[in-house]
C-alpha cells in the first residue's frame, strides 16, 4: 500500500510512447512487451485447449483443482491481448481459490469486430455447460474489456435462455462505448495508460460503424441487469474508465443485484496485474478470491 510503490508503477506505465496512433501490430506487440512484465505465481500449471469455438488457456493448481471453475476473459480494448497476456491475472485467481480456470482466447477486431467476441464468449459458455459444469460452480472473471465481457457475456447468456453463472469479478470494466462517463476527462492526465483519443481509437475498430448506445455495447448506461448473480466490481481512482464501474455498480443496485464496488486509491487501470509489486493488488486479488470462494458452490462446500 506504499505510495512509493504505487509511484514506481504510475512511471513505469508513463514510459515514452511514439506519439499519434499506433497500428495493429505496434498495439500488439506493446502491450505483450507490457504484459511479460507481469508476474506469474508459482504453483500453478497451463495448457492449451478449445472451449466452444475457440482456443482457450486452461490452468490450475499444480496439486490439482478443486471443483469450481473461473471463465476468464483478457483485456485488451477488443483489439489486443491473449490468455497468455492475462496469465498473471488468471493464475492469481487460481492459485488463490483453488479453482481450475478457462482463458478464452476469443477473435479480436478490427479483424472481427462487435459481436465476435461475445459470441465467443458465449459459446465457452455453452461449452461448460454442455460438458456437464453446474452454472453454481462456475464465475465469470476478466479485466478491462475482458470485465466487460463479463457482464455482456451475462446478458447474451439471459437472452439465449442459458441459466446464469454464480457471480461475477471485475477488473476495471470497460463497459460503457458511449463514453460519456466524467472520469473520462475528470482523469485525463491523471491515468498514465489511456487518454480518451487512445480509447476511442480502439473502440472504432470494435465497433465498426455500430451505434454504441446498444445493451451489448454500453451495459453500464443501458442494460437491464435484472437477475443477474452478485457482481465484484474492482477500480482504481487513477482511471479514466471509473465511471464504468462506478455507474454499472449503480444500475445493479438499482436492479436488485448484489454488488460490491471495491475502489482502490491512487492505482491505475487493471492494477491487480502488479500482483507481487504492488501490495494494493495483492490485497485486491485476496478479496476478489474470497469473493469467489464465497459465491461459488463445490461439493465440499455445500456438504460442510
Amino acid at each position: 500500500m506504499s505510495k512509493e510503490q504505487r509511484a514506481r508503477v504510475d512511471a513505469m506505465l508513463r514510459q515514452p510512447r511514439p506519439e499519434g496512433p499506433r497500428s495493429v501490430e505496434a498495439i500488439r506487440a506493446g502491450f505483450e512487451e507490457l504484459m511479460a512484465q507481469m508476474v506469474v505465481p508459482d504453483g500453478i500449471r497451463s495448457v492449451r485447449t478449445a472451449l466452444g469455438d475457440r482456443p482457450a488457456l486452461h490452468v490450475e493448481p499444480d496439486s490439482g483443482a478443486r471443483a469450481g471453475t473461473i471463465l476468464y476473459f483478457h483485456g485488451g480494448s477488443w483489439v489486443f491481448g491473449s490468455p497468455e497476456t492475462a496469465l498473471s491475472l488468471t493464475g492469481h485467481l487460481v492459485a488463490r481459490t483453488g479453482f481450475g480456470a478457462y482463458s478464452v482466447d476469443y477473435r479480436l477486431a478490427p479483424e472481427h469486430p462487435f459481436p465476435a467476441a461475445i459470441e465467443d464468449a458465449l459459446s465457452a459458455y455453452r461449452a461448460l455447460l454442455d460438458n456437464g459444469r453446474d452454472p453454481s460452480g462456475i464465475a465469470f472473471a476478466g479485466d478491462s474489456a475482458g470485465g466487460g465481457l463479463s457482464v455482456t457475456t451475462c446478458l447474451a447468456a439471459r437472452d439465449a435462455g442459458l441459466p446464469l453463472p454464480a457471480a461475477l469479478v471485475m477488473f476495471s470494466p470497460g463497459v460503457d462505448a458511449t463514453r460519456t462517463g466524467e472520469s473520462m476527462d475528470t482523469k485525463e492526465g491523471i491515468d498514465p495508460i489511456f487518454t480518451r483519443a487512445s480509447v476511442e481509437h480502439t473502440a472504432a475498430m470494435y465497433l465498426a460503424g455500430q451505434d454504441p448506445r446498444q445493451p451489448l455495447l454500453s451495459p453500464a448506461v443501458l442494460a437491464d441487469l435484472t437477475g443477474f448473480p452478485p457482481m465484484l466490481i474492482q477500480v482504481g481512482t487513477n482511471e479514466i474508465l471509473l465511471d464504468d464501474s462506478t455507474r454499472l455498480a449503480a444500475r445493479a443496485r438499482a436492479a436488485g443485484v448484489d454488488v460490491i464496488l471495491d475502489v482502490t486509491a491512487d492505482v491505475p487501470h487493471v492494477f491487480q496485474a502488479f500482483a507481487g509489486v504492488l501490495d494494493d493488488a495483492d490485497l485486491a486479488l485476496d478479496r476478489a478470491a474470497l469473493f469467489l470462494t464465497q459465491h461459488v458452490r463445490t461439493p465440499d462446500a455445500s456438504a460442510g
